[in-house]
This record gives C-alpha cells, structure tokens and sequence, in this order.
C-alpha cells in the first residue's frame, strides 16, 4: 500500500484493522485519501470509542445497520453477531434487533405501491382507450 501519509498517522484506521473491523472495499479510498479515511472513521467510530454506549449496545446497533435493507452487509452482521455473543448478549436480543432492523424494508413498500397503484391506473386507462 502506498501513501503520502504514513500508516502512523491513521491512528484509528490502524486500530480497525489490528481489530478486524476494517472492510477491505475501503483500501482503495484509503490508498487514495488516507487522511480523508481516517477522519471518517474517526468521526464514525466515535461513540464507540467514547463508551458512551456500551460495548453490548454498540454491537445490537452495528448488526441492526449492516443488517438493514439499505446495507446487507453479511462479513460486519456475522463479526459483530460474534462479538456481540462473546460479550453476552442473548440469541432473543439478536434476534430483536434483526426483527427492528427488517422494519426499514416496509418503506420498499411506502414507496413503490402508490407508484404501482399510479402506473397501473394510468396503464388501464392507455389499455381500455386501445
């Protein structure tokens, strides 16, 4: 890998991938802006960092985001399942987040069946004028 900056000076990205939780999609943005990398990840790790929350909450919130319809990011939801099992969390409290998170999935529906419901008015009306 090489950068204009040092490995040194990303001190948070660094940490990530001492833990694992680095995503190796991010080495090409890293490569290309490690300082714009690492002041991403700080910022987007910081609750975690802060303890603020904790550690169990921090893993039910990260498995509920890669979770979500919006993300279906398997490699995070089974690294933060793992970790959350390992710091005690229970089969149920997982299990009530993956429910919540499917929750997002209904605005799929919030969205596209008034726009069904329109176009396919707008179809029968082209079709019973033919």
């Amino acid at each position: 890998m090489t950068t204009d900056i040092p490995t040194s000076r990303t001190p948070v990205v660094d940490s990530m991938r001492e833990r694992g939780g680095w995503n190796p999609m991010w080495d090409q943005l890293f490569d290309w802006d490690p300082e714009g990398t690492e002041h991403f990840m700080a910022f987007a790790t910081a609750p975690m960092r802060r303890g603020v929350l904790s550690p169990q909450v921090v893993e039910l919130l990260s498995i509920a985001i890669d979770a979500a319809c919006t993300h279906m990011y398997a490699p995070g939801v089974r690294r933060h399942i793992r970790a959350a099992l390992e710091l005690g969390v229970t089969r149920q409290e997982i299990l009530a987040v993956l429910q919540y998170a499917s929750a997002v999935g209904i605005h799929a529906c919030n969205l596209g069946v008034p726009i069904l419901a329109e176009e396919l008015a707008a179809y029968e009306g082209r079709a019973g004028g033919q």
